[in-house]
């Protein structure tokens, strides 16, 4: 790409940003259609009582706010490396149909899955 191609880009101060949209704030055509955006409803789940007094134990440990907010974090986390080790093994699975492929969970190191085509 040639230098005369690109496109030459004005850096606005702060304030000259604020004047454009003041300038605007008022008119209708200048602005894009309004986004509705839904909030999703949480999910409620139960967990045994020894299980809780264990999590509200490590949400104080690592300094959560409260219980709920770190097995939130952990579930989010959790479930980001099972989705990380599914497409992995997909992967591996369709680049070798006929392989057997075995992986540990970093999570858990005493599961082990194995994918082996045609199953």
């Amino acid at each position: 790409m040639r230098t005369s191609d690109k496109k030459k880009t004005t850096n606005l101060s702060q304030e000259e940003i604020d004047q454009f949209v003041v300038s605007q704030a008022n008119d209708d055509l200048a602005w894009e259609a309004p986004i509705r955006v839904k909030r999703s409803i949480p999910a409620t789940i139960s967990i045994p009582g020894e299980l809780a007094a264990r999590a509200a134990f490590f949400a104080k440990v690592h300094h959560e706010p409260g219980m709920a907010q770190w097995i939130e974090r952990i579930v989010r986390e959790r479930v980001e490396l099972e989705e990380s080790a599914f497409t992995e093994a997909k992967k591996q699975l369709a680049s070798s149909p006929t392989a057997l492929y075995s992986y540990r969970r970093a999570a858990s190191g005493s599961m082990r899955i194995a994918l082996r085509a045609g199953t």
